[in-house]
């Protein structure tokens, strides 16, 4: 959605990964693995955001460091504008795996709730068409620019691990999540 707006998905994942990262310095090589994104197309997306004063440059040892200009004008409106993005794609992402099948339980944990080191980042229980899990998955990870963990669980196993106070479970379910879909006390 973004990138039709900012006319590059790699300015966009940029853009994320500056604003949301704004006192952090990064060389050309360490963005192009975080973002996923070919050298060229980096660096002549990085050579817009510096001529356009969001980011900046300093050198050290040899090397070329980018940065968000804490100055720049719109710095915050463009955060808004990619937070609330986020939140269409997180939509998008729940609508899909509910499309997906018989979802009996899903949570955004992890990531979604702001854990930094998360043990998933979204939890489903039900059945579902791992196909099509997996298409929603990766569409959401191509739009985000980042790896998605996940934990899916067939019903049965949800019930298993619960009554065995499984601690992975545990944590997950008692930590911070955005609960979406809670079907878990209807009948199977």
């Amino acid at each position: 959605m973004l990138e039709q707006l900012f006319g590059s998905r790699t300015r966009v994942k940029l853009l994320r990964l500056f604003l949301t990262n704004a006192s952090t310095s990064y060389y050309v090589r360490e963005i192009t693995r975080k973002i996923n994104e070919q050298l060229n197309s980096v660096r002549r997306e990085l050579a817009n955001l510096v001529n356009l004063g969001v980011v900046l440059t300093n050198t050290q040892t040899d090397k070329k460091y980018y940065q968000l200009n804490p100055k720049f004008v719109l710095a915050e409106e463009l955060k808004a504008v990619l937070t609330k993005s986020q939140l269409l794609v997180e939509q998008d992402l729940v609508r899909r795996i509910c499309d997906a099948g018989k979802i009996k339980y899903l949570a955004l944990t992890g990531s979604f709730a702001g854990a930094k080191s998360p043990l998933t980042d979204l939890i489903v229980v039900g059945k579902v068409d791992k196909n099509l899990f997996l298409r929603a998955i990766e569409r959401f990870q191509r739009e985000v620019g980042k790896e998605l963990n996940y934990t899916l669980l067939s019903t049965r196993e949800y019930n298993e691990r619960q009554s065995v106070a499984d601690k992975f479970l545990l944590t997950i379910l008692n930590g911070p999540k955005t609960v979406m879909v809670d079907k878990l006390q209807e009948g199977e």
